[in-house]
């Protein structure tokens, strides 16, 4: 199923926006935006649309109990910010874990019910 294998893969790029981040800001690192932070965003924004379709299409094929479209649509944005401000150490820390373990509880209740585990 596409839906599962994008949300493995969207699972693994937030623990690697996790190192990412944590290696920047040891490292006291600078990204530069149109070699290394531009073209990554626009891989990882066309792979969180096409997850964001399949799951409301899940969503409202299956009514799973655990996953609403509030929950898909908040991923996809706080995806999209992570993403980004993980290249930059000047990122507020607080803020970007609090986003990034959001999107992961998101996509791991949503990979458990593709799993049949929740309903």
């Amino acid at each position: 199923m596409r839906l599962q294998q994008i949300n493995r893969d969207l699972l693994d790029e937030c623990h690697q926006c996790i190192s990412r981040f944590e290696s920047m800001r040891e490292l006291d690192a600078v990204a530069d935006f149109y070699k290394e932070v531009r073209p990554h965003t626009l891989e990882f924004d066309q792979l969180i649309a096409e997850w964001k379709e399949l799951a409301i299409e899940y969503i409202n094929e299956h009514q799973p109990k655990y996953v609403h479209l509030s929950q898909i649509e908040s991923a996809e944005e706080q995806m999209k910010q992570f993403i980004v401000q993980s290249f930059y150490k000047e990122t507020s820390k607080k803020r970007f874990y609090q986003s990034i373990h959001a999107a992961i509880y998101t996509l791991e209740t949503i990979q458990t019910e593709l799993k049949g585990g929740l309903s």
